[in-house]
């Protein structure tokens, strides 16, 4: 804490940022037609600005680029029009791609707008288009640096390139949004940016970005004159028909493939703006089938549960709201509900979510120091959790939390009290503590090997972290008591008392040298059980780097110490990645890592190397495909003991803004030393039509087939599915 406070300090004496701004916008008489040209009377009425500052690679420079920004409402929208001029339009990087696809989105030229409509710089509510009209968006939450583009609104933009550079105009529904319920004029956190990537990526912005200051959202300039607008009834309902045939090969692997029965079912969704800033959902035999495969991850040789992000729609409502320190809701849990209720919103300084679901399947994860297991069981569930949240001066926050999962002779509760400190612009402080009661039914205790009768435990964890100009760093202590659970949320190992710190130096361009940032720094935790026993220990140095042609280059090397059956080993290793983005048409990145590793299935050290790869093609502004591979190898006295591959491609075609189609395909093999080999081989092909994220037509195959010692690559399972959905606004 000292050195936080002494840091601070040295900061001081730096020159203030300039005042923010505050412009009035008016209500605008005539219509405007979201078509991409900013060529409408009413634009002549609006508010109008330019993007003044690039704020990376540069430091609240001049932007390379002049970019012209528009701002008006009526009764029922938010409108914003920006002309984005370009010396080389030839070189604007566009493709048509389906909503919110982040990762390829932001290689693209695109704008962003942020709006804290409660002007209390805690949440904001952002919007991106590209010069195509290509949406993305996404819940913004300064306390937990939560930016959440699973989060979906019904909006309008359109975008088109034009010979000096591109428009764009936006239309959002004040519907979409949640704001003060109050007669008098608004004044909202507003900010308009600009991403403009070429050799480097070019960030501008309208607000001035001091890097002494790491809370965004204190910084945004404002908008005022907004008077007499209301949600209107802000009425969503969502009804779905879903329909699949699930074939399977019963005497797997010499069976033959036996068509299942078709199967049909309605299900609903709705959502109700009871006022502006609470809003009730509910679910009835929700369709909560994946359509988009969850990305692979390495799970060959790993002791612990893996994370899988949440994409469904029901869940993202407020999502932000229920997120802390420790993962103590994660709404993956809910496999199969029967249906959910949800309540959330912000009242003055208060939030409130609630959401209550009746599962199929219970989920659960019984967690250790040394490994975390997993089991679905087929019997009803019901998960309840409550969360509140107050705001505290001038942008702290206290919350608590309360979940409980209960079904047959079991139960889960915890709860909950964490909060978030600014002590200064560069200097925070988040923490949680937690508690849980836990009783399983006799025959899962018996069978997972856990405590039979009820039992507690306690948690916690502390984090002080600085963030400035030139440093970033931070403590954490974790402590889990060896018999805690939290069922509705995910924390795979417990019985630690873990204290570790990081710290890292930054140098930055000043926008004409030959790279970005570089950061240096180092990371070291110390992790032990509650009887003190040291179970990890590690330290290690990095140096990042972001350079020309959108280049990123990393370097880890790490010294550990690991606990494993008894045995500690000592193991070093390194990494070293490569990223580049040399053209809007090309990207590719290499991941290596090799050194002293543990092979847990033979319970001893072996090298390891593990190579992943990755490789986009765009070919034209509809055409992409990419494909990645990943190997990594265990070897011990010279002989393998383990080599898995894995290679998956994806092809993705659009057809307009709103259809596309994608094929998946995902090969797997892995090679246990020669004593036993397997394959699996996965493939989807999905027609994808998106009015917007309610109103969508999903169309799809998917197969898995697998091999073994004693047999080869045989199908063991096909799918055919469909589903519609339409919303209805009220």
């Amino acid at each position: 804490m000292i050195l936080l406070i002494s840091m601070n300090t040295l900061l001081a004496s730096q020159e203030s940022p300039p005042a923010k701004q505050n412009i009035a916008i008016t209500r605008v008489s005539s219509p405007i037609k979201i078509d991409g040209r900013v060529n409408e009377p009413a634009w002549t009425e609006a508010a109008r600005f330019e993007i003044k500052y690039e704020w990376f690679p540069g430091d609240n420079i001049s932007p390379p680029v002049r970019t012209e920004c528009f701002v008006a409402y009526n009764d029922n929208h938010f409108f914003v029009a920006v002309k984005c001029q370009d010396p080389n339009p030839q070189q604007i990087r566009a493709h048509i791609r389906d909503r919110d696809a982040i990762q390829s989105f932001v290689q693209d030229d695109h704008i962003v707008i942020l709006l804290d409509t409660f002007n209390d710089q805690r949440r904001a509510f952002q919007f991106r288009v590209n010069p195509l009209g290509v949406q993305a968006d996404a819940a913004f939450s300064a306390s937990e640096g939560f930016e959440d583009f699973s989060w979906d609104a019904i909006w309008n933009s359109a975008g088109r390139i034009t010979e000096d550079g591109y428009e764009i105009e936006i239309a959002i529904p004040f519907s979409q949004l949640r704001f003060p319920k109050t007669d008098k004029p608004q004044t909202w956190g507003f900010d308009v940016g600009r991403s403009y990537p070429r050799n480097m990526r070019h960030r501008m912005a309208w607000m001035y970005t001091d890097r002494n200051n790491n809370c965004l959202l204190c910084q945004m300039n404002k908008i005022s004159g907004i008077q007499g607008i209301t949600p209107g009834r802000n009425i969503e309902l969502s009804p779905t028909v879903t329909a699949n045939r699930s074939d399977a090969r019963t005497d797997f692997p010499v069976g033959s493939v036996e068509n299942g029965d078709p199967d049909g079912e309605f299900g609903f969704t709705g959502k109700w703006g009871i006022t502006p800033n609470l809003i009730l959902n509910a679910t009835a035999n929700p369709d909560f089938s994946q359509v988009e495969a969850d990305a692979a991850q390495l799970d060959v040789n790993t002791r612990f549960a893996l994370f899988l992000p949440e994409k469904r729609p029901f869940f993202l409502e407020g999502a932000d709201l229920f997120t802390t320190p420790l993962r103590a809701v994660f709404t993956r849990t809910v496999v199969d509900p029967q249906g959910g209720l949800k309540l959330s919103g912000k009242q003055g300084d208060n939030a409130v979510g609630v959401f209550l679901t009746r599962d199929r399947i219970n989920n659960l994860i019984f967690p250790s120091n040394q490994g975390s297991r997993s089991a679905s069981l087929d019997q009803d569930v019901n998960t309840g959790v409550l969360r509140f949240r107050r705001d505290v001066g001038g942008a702290s926050t206290v919350g608590v939390l309360l979940s409980e999962r209960n079904g047959e002779n079991y139960h889960n509760r915890v709860g909950s009290v964490d909060g978030f400190v600014r002590f200064s612009r560069t200097n925070t402080m988040r923490f949680q503590l937690l508690g849980s009661n836990t009783e399983y039914a006799p025959a899962i205790a018996d069978s997972f090997k856990q405590k039979q009768g009820e039992f507690r435990s306690l948690g916690g964890q502390i984090r002080l972290q600085h963030g400035s100009r030139k440093w970033v760093g931070n403590v954490t202590y974790r402590d889990l008591g060896r018999d805690f659970r939290a069922d509705a949320g995910f924390i795979p190992r417990v019985d630690v008392r873990q204290l570790s710190g990081a710290l890292q130096r930054r140098f930055r361009s000043r926008g004409d040298a030959w790279y970005s940032q570089i950061n240096t720094g180092f990371f070291a935790s110390r992790t032990s059980d509650h009887n003190g026993l040291l179970t990890d220990q590690a330290l290690s140095f990095n140096t990042f780097l972001l350079g020309p042609l959108q280049s990123v280059f990393v370097a880890n090397f790490y010294a550990e110490k690991e606990l494993f059956q008894e045995i500690e080993y000592d193991l070093q290793s390194a990494e070293f990645l490569v990223s580049l983005k040399p053209s809007g048409r090309f990207d590719f990145s290499v991941r290596t890592q090799f050194g002293e590793a543990v092979d847990f299935r033979n319970a001893q050290k072996a090298d390891e190397l593990v190579v992943a790869s990755n490789l986009g093609l765009k070919m034209g502004r509809r055409l992409r495909v990419t494909a990645n591979h990943t190997l990594q190898r265990l070897s011990a006295g010279g002989a393998s003991v383990l080599d898995f591959n894995q290679v998956q491609s994806t092809i993705h075609y659009n057809f307009t803004l709103r259809a596309f189609a994608r094929l998946i395909t995902q090969y797997r093999l892995i090679d246990f030393g020669g004593s036993e080999e397997i394959s699996s081989l996965f493939n989807q092909l999905l027609f994808s039509y998106k009015i917007n994220p309610q109103t969508v037509a999903f169309f799809g195959y998917s197969g898995n087939a697998s091999s073994g010692n004693n047999y080869d690559l045989t199908l063991q399972n096909r799918t055919f599915f469909a589903k519609i959905g339409y919303a209805f606004l009220l």
